[in-house]
């Protein structure tokens, strides 16, 4: 895959610090505004080219497939651009800040035959795929919670009257997009879209900081819990009526798990955790995915992504009721 970079944030920066440890991908070209953080990018990562100029980026016959890692509210038009010029995308989550904008960039890109694909990390790890095997153990699911709590460096900026993208709405920020997010995929690719949706955001200056998405899946429930204005420890239970799945981690990665069936001895169960960054699995796959030409399994990552978007959508359209 010969991938070039848009953006020069921290999301890219961590891309950056593994990201050549994969043979499959090849460093062609990173884009930002800024020349200087171009340049100095290009330079610490050894990339073999910079632009400040999208379309020059895109005019690029060496780059096949864009990773877009910008504010939320960049995705949609950066990503329908590089459609357009016949590459294949990446893009970060949440994919776009509408489900209509969503539909429009999958027929953009199978109109265009490329392929459209959302950067989310727990969805390939080893750990967290090897819970589908788990789930029949646990015998008829009632509770799942997800709780991924982490204090935001910036909303003490925030609170001063600083807005940084991810607390601005007009940029899509906000804790349900930025950090429950995680918890919605977790949940939806592990049993599916849910019934109903509702969500209860604490709101500050018309934005949510933090909140409690509840999922119903009639038979049982589940509660995703996102902050970025508070914190408390990471974890997830997955509750069964013959055993429960604990996990220390957040949802972005999936180090280890514990199968717990009821009235025997706790059994550590899960995958010897990976030395690899959380991002690392996604990119193997993402790489190879385009590589091998499998638009089966793309369209069945865009399949799994809309169910996210519907979500997103109820989400928000709940507490305008």
């Amino acid at each position: 895959m010969k991938l070039g970079i848009i953006g020069s944030g921290m999301i890219v920066k961590d891309l950056l610090s593994f990201i050549q440890t994969i043979p499959s991908i090849t460093l062609e070209g990173i884009y930002a505004r800024s020349a200087d953080k171009a340049q100095a990018l290009q330079s610490e990562h050894n990339i073999h080219h910079s632009y400040t100029e999208y379309d020059m980026m895109l005019a690029s016959n060496e780059i096949d497939t864009v990773y877009i890692g910008l504010p939320n509210h960049l995705h949609y038009s950066y990503a329908k651009q590089a459609l357009l010029k016949g590459k294949h995308v990446i893009c970060e989550k949440p994919f776009t800040p509408t489900l209509r904008e969503f539909n429009e960039l999958v027929e953009i890109a199978h109109s265009q035959q490329v392929m459209l694909l959302e950067a989310i990390s727990n969805q390939y790890q080893e750990n967290y795929l090897a819970l589908h095997d788990y789930l029949p153990k646990l015998g008829e699911i009632k509770i799942i919670e997800c709780n991924y709590s982490q204090y935001s460096s910036r909303y003490s900026d925030f609170k001063n009257g600083v807005i940084h993208p991810v607390f601005n709405p007009e940029m899509s920020g906000g804790a349900l997009m930025d950090i429950n997010i995680y918890n919605i995929h977790f949940v939806i690719g592990l049993v599916g879209e849910p019934k109903d949706v509702q969500y209860y955001p604490n709101m500050e200056k018309d934005i949510d900081t933090s909140g409690v998405l509840i999922l119903d899946y009639g038979s049982f429930k589940s509660v995703c819990i996102g902050s970025k204005d508070s914190k408390a420890s990471h974890s997830i239970h997955i509750q069964g009526d013959r055993g429960t799945i604990h996990i220390d981690n957040p949802t972005n990665h999936i180090k280890s798990f514990n199968y717990i069936p009821h009235e025997q001895a706790v059994e550590n169960e899960g995958i010897t955790p990976s030395q690899h960054h959380r991002m690392y699995d996604e990119f193997v796959e993402f790489a190879r995915i385009i590589q091998n030409n499998d638009y089966t399994k793309a369209d069945e990552r865009l399949n799994h992504s809309k169910k996210v978007m519907q979500v997103l959508e109820s989400a928000i359209s709940s507490t305008t009721h």
